[in-house]
């Protein structure tokens, strides 16, 4: 299976994910020069920016781990981006989180937050 084919699948299975947790999916594969961003949802009054990976072993690494700080520095830039162009999602509250799929599946809510980037 080629791995955009994969990816898309994990993709439509974190969406379906999402969806049965009750949010909404806002966007999917969003992006802009800075990036892109898998998946958008709301709930309530929470944005969800997601980033989702698939790996069939931890040879490389987690999932998690393949989330450096340059992808993230990119996902928020690229959320930044999305919110300049959807300023009816401003009072939300924002949160980045990681849906992987491989040895086995997980959902970390609040997996990267924008501060950690913050130059020290």
């Amino acid at each position: 299976m080629k791995p955009n084919h994969r990816g898309k699948i994990s993709e439509d299975r974190a969406s379906r994910w999402l969806q049965q947790r009750g949010y909404s999916l806002i966007a999917s594969n969003y992006h802009c020069r800075f990036g892109e961003i898998d998946l958008i949802a709301t709930k309530a009054f929470l944005l969800v920016f997601c980033e989702v990976k698939q790996r069939r072993s931890n040879r490389f690494g987690t999932p998690a781990a393949q989330v450096d700080r340059r992808k993230k520095s990119r996902i928020i830039k690229t959320a930044q981006h999305f919110l300049m162009h959807n300023p009816k999602f401003a009072p939300y509250h924002i949160r980045f989180d990681l849906i992987s799929f491989g040895l086995e599946s997980r959902w970390i809510e609040g997996a990267f937050f924008e501060e950690d980037l913050i130059p020290e």
